[in-house]
């Protein structure tokens, strides 16, 4: 039951885009198309799976003192150094796997690599002190599905407002905004849920 908590509290009500504003960068630019949205959404899924449980053991050896030295000041550049190797095992497999994908991608693939909500989720697990890998490695799951939710549902609203009268000072980005932070309001209504 626990985990079960954990997950639906990691995609609806602590998400990282609605409750953090994680990961915004990747998530309004690449959000204009369902297919791309997709796409992005399960490679963030897929490295924030792969990359929290492997964050918890590293940061559990490195702070219970392995060398009588505490290098728990080391975990944030590990965090990165994971993050990083993931994403371009990421890169790669999209490149060889999906080569129409990786053209839509473009630029924002590699770019997980420095997405705030990656590197977020590994601090958030750090911060939270999981009892073990199962949580770091469920709530991971969590986080990247509400991730993954968050831009699914605003690319499918935004290839909707294409065909909208939008008034001409608020298309594009404008109007985009607008929709984020309804949202992000309609995303606090789970704040109440309590398993």
């Amino acid at each position: 039951m626990e985990y079960i908590n954990l997950f639906v509290k990691s995609i609806f009500v602590d998400n990282m885009v609605f409750a953090y504003f994680l990961g915004m960068c990747s998530y309004l630019a690449v959000s204009k198309n369902v297919k791309t949205a997709t796409g992005l959404g399960a490679a963030v899924i897929f490295v924030l799976l792969c990359t929290l449980p492997i964050n918890y053991l590293i940061n559990g050896f490195l702070t219970n003192n392995p060398f009588g030295v505490d290098l728990g000041f080391l975990s944030l550049i590990i965090f990165i150094a994971t993050i990083a190797a993931f994403t371009q095992i990421v890169e790669m497999v999209v490149e060889k796997f999906a080569p129409a994908l990786y053209g839509q991608l473009g630029i924002y693939l590699p770019l997980i690599a420095v997405n705030c909500a990656i590197l977020g989720g590994s601090l958030f697990m750090q911060q939270r002190e999981f009892a073990n890998v199962g949580e770091a490695a469920t709530y991971a799951l969590g986080s990247g599905l509400g991730w993954f939710l968050a831009i699914v549902c605003l690319a499918a609203i935004r290839e909707r407002l294409q065909y909208s009268k939008v008034p001409a000072a608020l298309k594009g980005i404008g109007i985009t905004f607008i929709t984020v932070g309804l949202m992000a309001m309609a995303f606090m209504t789970f704040m109440g849920i309590s398993l």
